[in-house]
């Protein structure tokens, strides 16, 4: 198992020089080492140690968001496995990691890569601590998602027995309205599914 024996030398390498944290986190004030950093500093010792890091992507998930200023953010979190190979007998090791980053234009993916790698290669080298490619490189401040009754469990759930109500028809779907519970999930419920809950229950009657 060759694979063991070369990541032990990058780690021998890395665990002499490391590689220091000069990078300034300019929102919330505190230094990192980037990738660009520990790109430079591993890329020569894999190349020496005849291992190689090959990514396979597991997941990625993307969600929409705003920040304080109302500008869409997409976060993204990517689910990665590294193969570490060696080159001398094609024996391997899988490391598993997560990225997550936020950007508001198209480098999110890019960014949650970067930080998959960055960090994989920080674990599986215990490397010591002595672009803005990096997501540790900026802080978004996300403004905080506005509740929506209707993405709640009770919402669905009331939804569903109306739904029941209406195949039985127009009376029965009047009878399970009145015995929900008053308040803003009923309203919005409704609000959103009435017409639909109607058109359904007129079908019966027909």
């Amino acid at each position: 198992m060759e694979v063991y024996k070369a990541i032990n030398a990058v780690q021998a390498e890395l665990a002499r020089e490391g590689i220091s944290k000069v990078r300034r986190n300019q929102q919330q004030g505190y230094n990192f080492r980037g990738i660009d950093d520990v790109y430079n500093a591993v890329s020569p010792l894999l190349a020496k140690a005849g291992l190689v890091i090959l990514p396979r992507v597991l997941g990625r998930d993307c969600v929409e968001r705003t920040n304080a200023k109302g500008t869409a953010l997409f976060y993204v979190t990517v689910e990665v496995e590294f193969d570490f190979v060696a080159s001398s007998d094609g024996s391997r090791h899988t490391v598993k990691t997560f990225g997550e980053a936020m950007d508001s234009g198209d480098k999110a993916t890019n960014k949650a890569m970067s930080a998959a790698y960055k960090y994989a290669l920080m674990q599986a080298f215990a490397i010591p601590t002595e672009g803005d490619n990096d997501a540790d490189a900026t802080t978004h401040e996300v403004a905080a998602r506005r509740f929506d009754p209707l993405e709640t469990d009770e919402a669905q759930q009331m939804l569903e027995r109306l739904r029941n109500a209406a195949m039985e028809g127009e009376e029965a779907l009047a009878e399970a309205f009145r015995a929900e519970p008053k308040g803003a999930i009923k309203n919005a419920v409704w609000k959103a599914h009435s017409a639909s809950l109607k058109e359904a229950a007129a079908q019966v009657a027909a």
